[in-house]
């Protein structure tokens, strides 16, 4: 059959834009079209990056070695730094060889998934999940299957849930914790359950650590390969520095783990993209062999945010936020105002309620539908105090009117 006129691959036309990003963009044009936008969309924090590691990244930029390429999987101090920072900051210890440096923990997701899944292959993914991951994984041929978990349960599965979707074509269980969009983090108890369950069925897990450091009151970060060993040989690590060191621009991520897996995933990436930015990476080395005192206030920030903006959310009727753990969002359910008139409409979607609030409050937020749950919201807590109590003031307002 010949294909449509666009001539663009069914692979590639079956992808959809990042929503998160998409949200961003329109927030940020229609800001400097002169509307007072706030945005409450991108997973970034509004800190600039530390001194210190702009300044590694401006020596960088004077040594010539860094002017050309320089090994696919990574700087070789760089792959050592971060097997170091791995050990100290979840107590897995892994050699360098099994880190591979990636153009930011998007490339690590991809690399992962292309690595591990064959055509048909299931993947367990928890709902709410982050918008790449599904796109990551039918890239790589492999079929996710989502497994629901909602407010009622802080947004957490259990092992009971995940083996009721388990099937014989079931490769991989793609676990994330802190989570995004939600913020829940399980209990390390939980985390060892969970993982002592992946390994009795024989099914991979991809872990993604990226928020590891921003955990709040009592919540405590686990590593799954830390806490459960028995799936350490066959579990991957997904990390990176943007989230911890405020460096989402600079695009640096990496992968972890069994060597033979790191191995192929390396070898993709040296046909894919070659080394990461030397630059990037100098900056990175600086961050990851540092202290962590750069974090902590970030992480002081978001904490205090996340239980004002909590406490505002709540106080909405049709409105329930559980109080998130990590990360740094909110994801209340909104499916009370679903069906109610405000501003003269009547949203049937979180994407449609989304859109009265941007056209008639000038607040912009990412609707459920990309995090695959209608119903809900998902806003960050990562912009400055003023904005945050004025942008959630607007919206309390808005749909208090509902009737």
């Amino acid at each position: 059959m010949a294909h449509a006129s666009t001539g663009i691959s069914a692979r590639i036309s079956a992808i959809s834009e990042s929503a998160t990003l998409a949200v961003d963009a329109k927030a940020k044009a229609l800001k400097a079209a002169g509307r007072p936008v706030i945005g409450f969309g991108a997973g970034e924090p509004d800190f600039p990056t530390p001194g210190y590691i702009v300044e590694a990244a401006q020596r960088a930029c004077a040594e010539p070695r860094f002017h050309k390429y320089t090994p696919a999987a990574g700087l070789p101090e760089l792959r050592e730094a971060v097997a170091a920072k791995t050990a100290r900051d979840s107590g897995l210890n892994v050699a360098a060889s099994q880190v591979l440096v990636t153009n930011g923990g998007k490339q690590a997701v991809f690399e992962a998934f292309a690595a591990l899944l064959d055509p048909g292959d299931e993947v367990l993914m928890p709902t709410p999940y982050w918008t790449t991951y599904p796109e990551s994984i039918a890239l790589a041929g492999g079929v996710p299957v989502q497994v629901p978990t909602d407010e009622t349960t802080g947004y957490l599965t259990s092992v009971e849930q995940l083996d009721a979707y388990c099937t014989d074509r079931t490769k991989l269980l793609l676990f994330v914790s802190p989570s995004n969009p939600t913020g829940a983090v399980y209990r390390p108890e939980l985390v060892a359950e969970i993982g002592r369950w992946a390994a009795s069925r024989g099914i991979w897990v991809v872990t993604d650590e990226i928020y590891e450091h921003l955990v709040y009151g009592d919540a405590r970060f686990a590593s799954m390969p830390v806490v459960a060993p028995e799936i350490a040989d066959r579990c991957v690590v997904l990390n990176g520095v943007a989230k911890t060191y405020a460096m989402t621009g600079w695009r640096v991520g990496w992968m972890i783990g069994p060597a033979e897996v790191i191995k192929a995933a390396t070898n993709l990436q040296s046909h894919a993209t070659s080394n990461v930015c030397n630059v990037a990476q100098a900056a990175a080395l600086a961050a990851v062999s540092g202290d962590l005192s750069a974090v902590a206030g970030m992480r002081a920030a978001f904490d205090r945010r996340r239980q004002i903006m909590t406490a505002m959310l709540n106080e909405v009727p049709g409105v329930i936020c559980p109080l998130p753990e990590g990360a740094f969002y909110c994801y209340p359910s909104v499916k009370g105002l679903l069906g109610r008139e405000i501003a003269g409409r009547r949203p049937a979607s979180s994407g449609e309620l989304a859109e009265i609030l941007l056209e008639e409050a000038d607040v912009a937020v990412v609707p459920g539908e990309a995090f695959g749950t209608n119903g809900y919201f998902r806003l960050s807590c990562a912009l400055g105090d003023a904005d945050l109590e004025e942008g959630v003031g607007r919206l309390a307002k808005l749909f208090s009117s509902a009737r």
